[in-house]
């Protein structure tokens, strides 16, 4: 199922607005928008919310055999699935185009940059290491996918913990939460990306674009960069030619809007820890409670409530009084009612009595003239026939047969005893 197209008006409106550095959410020209990070129960997931745009990320692992070229190093795998419940122009089971360049931009962003140290993930050279698994599940999709799929890549990184080993000889030992604790992931640094789309051949520029904004753009502009200010991927896309002084002006924004980003995931990290470690809720427990679950939960409006009273008596004093309603007098004539306070509606009910009435009657006229039929036809010696049917009753009448001289009617009369005389005696 294909996403309904944009219209002409709609997208006239939008480059009209971003010519006059207006958008659609009220937000400024390099302005992100509202960004949440919350935790799952388990260690290694993550949910993000970039305004409407809701990813949720889940690490895992398991102990494969290394690679023939780097047998001392771990191995780091990432998935983006696109759901149907995110948008409806994402398909079940099929790999899109857009799948495919954001796994591709994600594994640029967090394998090239060599911010997990992968060699810490070995357990025995050459027979066993730790294979790290990063899915992303798109839950709500409202634009700028790959910025909220990084933020919650590299947290879930960070947040998750895996099992601690021991080896004796070939023996491999793996414990469980209960017997030891679980080890962070080494991190060297935290790569984030920060999108920027083009308009009018890059004549405008926007940061975060959203769902819509992404359609009428010209190109987009993806940096990936941690908070010391080093460029880790950057990719373009759309076919627009871009100054360098485009790509440094980008460059610059990027660090500003990274290091804030980074501290928000550092503080969210460090709230989780300290919930978990003094036992309070943390992960569904507290997020089903405050409605963080819903893809599309809207924060509520603080409304000031202290001097309300005061200011509606001070309404209903100042307010004029309401005039006094005189009920009028009902018209008792034929086809005309009157609608008013305490008074029924008699628009059309007398004439529907009088039509009540007269089918009534001719009902009743119908029924006496079939009786008056029936007993006339009986009284003449005619034959008749009526149905026992409950539903309605129906009368059978022989056809009429003209009226003969008495004389005739005799004769035939005679002749016809005669032949039944005869019929006996045989």
């Amino acid at each position: 199922m294909k996403d309904t197209p944009l219209s002409n008006c709609e997208r006239d409106f939008l480059l009209k607005a971003i010519e006059e550095k207006k958008r659609l959410d009220g937000r400024q020209t390099y302005d992100y928008r509202k960004i949440k990070i919350s935790f799952g129960t388990d260690y290694g997931c993550c949910f993000v919310d970039l305004g409407q745009t809701r990813v949720m990320a889940q690490v895992s692992c398991e102990l494969v055999a290394p690679k023939e070229n780097r047998p001392n190093e771990g191995i780091m795998f990432f998935n983006i699935e696109l759901s149907p419940m995110a948008s409806p122009g994402f398909e079940q089971g099929r790999q899109s185009e857009l799948s495919v360049k954001l796994n591709r931009q994600l594994e640029r962003c967090l394998r090239n940059s060599k911010c997990i140290d992968t060699e810490s993930l070995c357990v025995v050279s050459g027979e066993k290491v730790w294979q790290i698994r990063v899915d992303v599940h798109t839950l709500n999709n409202d634009g700028n996918l790959m910025d909220a799929a990084s933020i919650a890549a590299i947290t879930a990184l960070c947040h998750f913990r895996r099992p601690d080993v021991s080896t004796q000889g070939q023996e491999v030992t793996v414990y469980s939460p209960e017997e030891r604790d679980p080890i962070p992931l080494s991190i060297y640094h935290m790569p984030i990306s920060v999108s920027f789309a083009f308009f009018q051949q890059g004549t405008y520029l926007l940061v975060d674009p959203c769902e819509r904004e992404e359609r009428v753009m010209d190109g987009l502009l993806v940096i990936a960069m941690n908070k010391h200010r080093e460029i880790c991927s950057i990719q373009s896309s759309g076919g627009i030619m871009l100054l360098k002084e485009q790509v440094m002006r980008c460059s610059k924004i990027a660090g500003v809007k990274v290091s804030e980003i980074t501290e928000l995931i550092s503080e969210a990290l460090l709230n989780d820890r300290k919930a978990r470690k003094a036992g309070g809720k943390c992960g569904f427990a507290e997020s089903m409670p405050q409605e963080r679950i819903t893809a599309l939960k809207k924060d509520e409006t603080p409304v000031e409530m202290t001097d309300v009273t005061e200011t509606a008596n001070g309404i209903i004093q100042k307010g004029e009084a309401a005039p006094q309603t005189v009920p009028s007098p009902v018209v008792p004539v034929p086809g005309v009612g009157q609608v008013g306070q305490g008074l029924q509606n008699s628009w059309g009910l007398e004439d529907d009595d009088e039509d009540d009435y007269e089918e009534e009657k001719n009902d009743n006229s119908g029924d006496e003239q079939v009786e008056e039929v029936t007993k006339m036809d009986v009284g003449e010696g005619d034959v008749v026939e009526i149905s026992d049917s409950e539903e309605e009753e129906v009368v059978i009448l022989n056809p009429e047969v003209p009226e003969k001289p008495k004389n005739t009617g005799s004769k035939s009369y005679q002749k016809g005893a005669a032949a039944s005389k005869k019929r006996q005696k045989k």
